[in-house]
């Protein structure tokens, strides 16, 4: 997974292959300092964005994003984008989480869930994936 981890963020990083909502997150590691750049789906929903972690919280982007407070580097199209991310409360995920298995179809057997689920479905699994609104710094 790493490996495909590393060929994904160095294609998308490039800006020369750009599937629809994707992204790379950059951000610092909370031991070693080094910035690593993890592949991501960006969600579009009512004019915000959001980045949704498929495997829960236990993972190492997630840890690195809430040690360094939120602070981080989107690449897309071949551009840096400094951001600030934003934890969502765990009430208000149910409609992002929705957006966000329609834009990343590789996230469905993750969350056990299609984008037509209803919406008390996406509310019963929000705990289990933590959500974070993208901020311009």
């Amino acid at each position: 997974m790493r490996l495909w981890n590393r060929v994904d963020a160095l294609l998308y990083s490039t800006g020369r292959v750009r599937p629809a909502h994707t992204a790379v997150l950059k951000v610092s590691g909370r031991r070693s300092g080094r910035t690593t750049g993890v592949p991501v789906a960006v969600a579009d929903l009512d004019g915000a964005e959001f980045l949704v972690s498929m495997l829960g919280p236990d993972v190492s982007w997630v840890r690195n994003v809430e040690a360094a407070g939120g602070s981080a580097v989107l690449r897309r199209r071949g551009r840096d984008v400094p951001v600030r991310l934003e934890g969502v409360l765990s009430r208000e995920r149910a409609p992002i989480l929705r957006r966000y298995v329609a834009v990343a179809p590789g996230a469905r057997p993750h969350l056990r869930l299609g984008p037509t689920a209803p919406l008390a479905e996406f509310d019963r699994i929000a705990e289990a994936h933590p959500v974070y609104r993208v901020r311009g710094r």
